[in-house]
């Protein structure tokens, strides 16, 4: 393969962190990177200065538009995760009949070592990062990549045969795939986002469902039997299925029974762990350590390897995170609940009455499942951004009217101080994207931290 692209040039579209890594990596094998950058709001002088300073002086640099005689003369395209497949651009190199790989692609086809891949709509980064707490509690070489805000491409070659590859593989970063295989596989859940790129749940599923394309029965795939999606999904699955839930006791696989999660074998059951045992809080993160129990024994870890690991994980940053009590009041930071589903664990994992931020980027959501488990949880709700609007009138039809607009990050933060009482929490879960205020949904996490952690005690 490396061979292949040797002396070829190979179109990166895109100059974020996945297109940063893919000029590293096509540079190393000898390929001759050219970068397309289609926002002509940067210079040639900005991109350059993204990338590592070996790969800036042999990447051809190109900003706004390409030209066809420019694309004839490519080999292969790797698009960054946010370019649709359907986009203007993408169009006319498919109609060239170029070959496309996205970003996991390109770098699974020049790496080593065994890969255990993770995706669906919530809960990945928290599974993913456990995963990778337990890999690397029992394996030399782990590295954990990819939609968690480390290049898969970047890190490439210096895998090993004896590697664990844990990825966190989104469905942008899954429509372009060929040769990727993962050992061990698992999509936790399937509900409506990304809808504005999808444009159909059929179409997000089956991106979703990309991840197990070259499994085999000897491989495993881990799934979410109280989703309809998943569930349905495992009987048409082409490796073997481990599934996990919350809701049903299971002949075979991972269930919670009250406070206990329980490993199913033909029907015989042996209990694995209270979950008061360890410190993530909320039943979505019960579903996202029964997915890692069972992704870790199918790659061979001890149970009890795994379940130390598991008792001494704290949250991810920027999910259903405690920040800080300040007079009397808890604030949570969930600023990663950029979907309805989402944040509906968010809430459900609030124990006082609650004060929730909500509102942003709209993605094309619709927000009536996620009014309805406000309950006696959710006492106020501060709308901001571009959907404040439409999720106001989505609440007036469920009956829920105590809501008010806020203009500002900065004014919704100050308002939620004013108005909560000692025995109340605070939470930001917006479920929304954040790309109407912030760059990320980590930045906006941040932001509200920074603003609890200067608030008198």
């Amino acid at each position: 393969m490396t061979a292949d692209l040797k002396g070829k040039r190979v179109l990166v579209i895109g100059s974020g962190l996945s297109g940063v890594g893919s000029v590293k990596l096509l540079d190393q094998i000898g390929a001759l990177p050219v970068m397309l950058e289609e926002n002509t709001k940067v210079t040639e002088e900005d991109i350059r200065k993204k990338l590592y300073e070996e790969d800036r002086d042999k990447t051809e640099i190109i900003i706004g538009e390409i030209t066809d005689d420019t694309l004839r003369s490519i080999s292969l395209v790797v698009p960054s995760p946010a370019v649709p497949l359907d986009s203007p651009t993408v169009m006319r190199i498919k109609a060239l009949n170029i070959p496309i790989w996205s970003e996991i692609e390109l770098a699974y086809n020049f790496s080593k070592g065994t890969m255990v891949a993770i995706t669906g709509t919530n809960g990945k980064t928290t599974t993913t990062t456990l995963v990778g707490e337990i890999m690397k509690a029992h394996y030399e070489s782990v590295y954990v990549v990819g939609n968690i805000g480390v290049s898969f491409a970047e890190n490439a070659l210096g895998m090993r045969d004896d590697t664990v590859i844990v990825g966190e593989i989104s469905s942008f970063q899954l429509e372009a795939v060929d040769n990727f295989h993962a050992k061990v596989s698992a999509i936790l859940n399937i509900t409506p986002d990304h809808l504005n790129r999808h444009h159909t749940m059929e179409c997000y599923a089956s991106m979703k469902e990309n991840i197990t394309n070259k499994q085999t029965a000897e491989d495993t795939c881990v799934l979410n039997y109280d989703n309809e999606y998943t569930r349905n999904f495992g009987k048409r699955c082409p490796s073997k299925v481990v599934f996990f839930s919350t809701k049903e006791e299971l002949k075979d696989g991972f269930f919670l029974d009250g406070d206990n999660i329980v490993m199913a074998n033909g029907g015989s059951k042996t209990v694995i762990m209270n979950i008061h045992d360890m410190n993530l809080v909320g039943l979505c993160n019960v579903e996202n350590v029964m997915a890692a129990i069972a992704m870790s024994l199918a790659m061979g870890v001890p149970l009890s390897t795994i379940l130390e690991v598991i008792r001494n994980f704290k949250a991810v940053e920027h999910r259903i995170e405690f920040v800080a009590t300040k007079r009397g009041v808890d604030y949570y930071n969930d600023s990663k609940g950029t979907n309805p589903d989402a944040a509906i664990q968010g809430i459900k994992a609030m124990s006082k009455p609650t004060i929730l931020i909500g509102g942003g980027y709209d993605k094309g959501s619709e927000y009536d499942e996620w009014l309805e488990c406000f309950g006696d949880t959710v006492k106020l709700l501060v709308l901001i951004g571009q959907t404040k609007e439409k999720i106001a009138e989505c609440a007036k039809k469920h009956g829920f009217t105590n809501y008010v607009f806020k203009d500002t990050f900065e004014e919704a933060l100050e308002f939620c101080t004013e108005s909560a009482q000692p025995g109340d929490a605070v939470l930001l879960s917006p479920a929304c994207a954040s790309w109407d205020m912030f760059p990320s949904y980590e930045v906006r996490g941040k932001k509200f931290k920074e603003y609890v952690n200067k608030l008198a005690e």
